[in-house]
């Protein structure tokens, strides 16, 4: 067995891994990245492409904004769209000017590999049999196996990135407590190469489901709309998905641009939260702690949040031998967790329609939805949650 050394260990190339990784290079601070999956394969994952402001600050402090300056596209405003009317929530302008940046995940990690590897730093792809070991006291390591030999990483800390299915959270899982909830539906998406129909995002409420209108740059639209959460995309050939995106955002003087479909899929959407977020030596960040349904535009934020928080409580452990920040992590973490918990919550349960719902429940949402639309407060509620609540 070969034997190395590290700072941190960090299991998962994700989005925060690689985030994580990134500030600890630039303070200083040693840190292995592992990851089973191919380069390609995480390259690939396509998901979300909100980004807060917070969110791009950090991206900013890692030192991997330049592609992102120049191809995002800052957004000032989404529209809510009921009842056959579109109405505009200014963001921006209810927010003392934060906004949001529309830059693909996947963008976001290419970045920051690119980052990892220029700098020559470690980051190994495709190792296999992963396992975390001596957290609970002062010796933690984390063993693998990487191109045919079996490898043990000695370290200080491990940081769990390695998201819902990794193999970090479930050895602590007799210390957690979780708290979830499965909805009775799922998001179907496309890729479509067509511009987008929308000068900004469409959260659309609708008889016949939600749907939404996105983009990933000015000449890509990504598209979704309700459905079961077992969904067979076999079933739903491309003119259907059109057929029922046309029906869904129909709007009198607009009309939705089609184009070849690039990519679809089904995701199902659940809410899922682990507590506390650490035990001894191993401290969980991202998708691998807690999981929100996409309506509110939070994972990929919320995973952001996290390694900002166990950045600066590590660098503060080596700089200066204080580990108040690092005792008081999930307790920071946390209160943001639960906070983009129930925005999540509460966009999906505006916009969507439940399986076996009423005309009551469709009056409750409107009634929501019209109040959010003509009240400054409502809507300053909503556009403070979406850009992302300041620290």
């Amino acid at each position: 067995m070969t034997h190395e050394r590290t700072q941190v260990a960090i299991v998962g190339a994700g989005p925060a891994g690689l985030t994580l990784g990134q500030l600890l290079y630039r303070a200083g601070i040693d840190a292995v990245v592992l990851e089973d999956r191919s380069r390609d394969y995480v390259e690939a994952r396509i998901r979300a492409g909100v980004l807060e402001q917070g969110t791009v600050d950090l991206l900013e402090r890692a030192g991997v904004t330049e592609r992102l300056q120049r191809e995002g596209i800052v957004h000032h405003g989404i529209y809510l769209q009921f009842d056959g009317e579109r109405h505009h929530i200014p963001l921006s302008e209810l927010t003392g000017g934060r906004s949001i940046v529309i830059y693909g995940q996947t963008e976001v990690v290419k970045d920051l590999i690119a980052a990892r590897l220029d700098a020559g730093l470690p980051l190994r792809f495709e190792v296999s049999n992963v396992a975390v070991h001596g957290f609970e006291g002062g010796e933690p390591f984390v063993t693998y196996e990487h191109d045919g030999g079996e490898r043990r990483l000695d370290c200080d800390v491990i940081a769990g990135c390695d998201g819902f299915h990794g193999v970090c959270r479930p050895v602590i899982e007799r210390v957690l407590r979780t708290y979830s909830r499965e909805y009775p539906f799922g998001w179907l998406g496309i890729l479509a190469d067509v511009a987008p129909s929308s000068d900004e995002l469409v959260y659309n409420h609708h008889a016949r489901g939600f749907a939404l209108l996105s983009l990933r740059s000015p000449t890509r639209s990504r598209l979704y709309i309700q459905c079961r959460p077992d969904e067979d995309i076999a079933d739903w050939p491309d003119e259907r998905i059109w057929e029922e995106l046309h029906a869904r955002t129909a709007l009198d003087g607009w009309s939705l641009e089609e184009g070849p479909v690039l990519e679809k899929g089904v995701t199902g959407m659940r809410s899922f939260v682990a507590e506390p977020m650490q035990h001894g030596r191993l401290f969980l960040a991202g998708d691998a702690a807690h999981i929100v349904p996409p309506t509110g535009a939070k994972g990929l934020n919320l995973a952001m949040h996290d390694v900002r928080v166990l950045a600066d409580a590590l660098i503060e452990w080596y700089d200066n031998g204080r580990a108040g920040l690092l005792d008081s992590y999930s307790a920071d973490c946390l209160r943001r967790v639960w906070r983009a918990e129930h925005f999540s919550w509460w966009m999906t349960s505006m916009l969507h329609r439940a399986p076996g719902g009423d005309e009551f429940d469709e009056k409750l949402q409107l009634s929501q939805l019209r109040y959010v639309t003509t009240s400054t407060p409502a809507a300053t509620s909503l556009a403070e949650n979406y850009v992302g609540l300041e620290e």
